[in-house]
């Protein structure tokens, strides 16, 4: 593949490659978390466990940043788009699993403009913390998590639900974890007890040409602060 099939390098710390070589790869991060974590870091519904290791490389939010006060956890209902205004995402939602090597299965190479939300856990909205993954690029463009790096606390995600009411998050949190030694307490572990959270979720670091994977996960935290029409 040339260099001019490969997207631009983007500044926050990733750099873009061959999305179909890591599928298989970087995902599987995500289980190992899942499984270490157990039901406590996604308030995973009965019979099913949850994703992965590592360490962080960039995080927080400044203590001067004033976030809005969470409002109550809703009912279920499941997802059918993601918004985040800032990025410009508007994207649908499909559920997905664990793949056959036991990590969340992102939508397909062909469905790259697609959020895939792990079914087996909360839906997005209620109490405990729900997971969005999506692909940063395939092998020929951006895909629709290309950007979320960039995103701020403060900033809006919201998430449009079958009971038509829309779950509004506000971004309290983006982290850059490491591969290696990932902790997957820190990624996906409540941040305050009680609340409704979600989890964005991508590759991110710099694509490693020799294991044919990204070096880290893009996790961006947010809780609910709202609803609207």
């Amino acid at each position: 593949m040339s260099d001019q099939d490969r997207p631009q390098e983007q500044d926050h710390e990733r750099v873009s490659g061959p999305g179909r070589l890591v599928s298989g790869i970087a995902w599987v991060v995500l289980l190992l978390g899942l499984w270490l974590w157990g039901r406590e870091a996604t308030d995973v519904r009965e019979g099913i466990s949850g994703p992965a290791t590592g360490d962080m490389a960039a995080a927080g939010r400044p203590p001067d940043i004033p976030l809005p006060p969470a409002h109550a956890p809703l009912g279920d209902a499941l997802p059918e788009r993601l918004d985040v205004p800032e990025l410009g995402i508007r994207a649908p939602v499909t559920a997905r699993g664990l793949d056959a090597e036991g990590a969340i299965e992102p939508p397909s190479f062909d469905q790259a403009d697609t959020v895939g939300w792990y079914a087996a856990g909360v839906t997005p909205g209620e109490a405990g913390t729900a997971l969005m993954v999506g692909h940063v690029d395939t092998e020929t463009r951006p895909a629709v998590f290309y950007k979320l790096s960039t995103l701020e606390p403060g900033q809006t995600v919201r998430v449009v639900r079958e009971d038509a009411e829309v779950a509004e998050f506000t971004v309290d949190d983006v982290q850059v974890l490491e591969r290696d030694g990932f902790d997957a307490r820190q990624a996906y572990g409540p941040r305050d007890t009680g609340r409704a959270e979600l989890r964005l979720i991508t590759c991110g670091g710099t694509f490693d040409h020799a294991s044919n994977s990204y070096t880290a996960n893009v996790v961006v935290s947010a809780y609910l602060t709202g609803t609207g029409p």
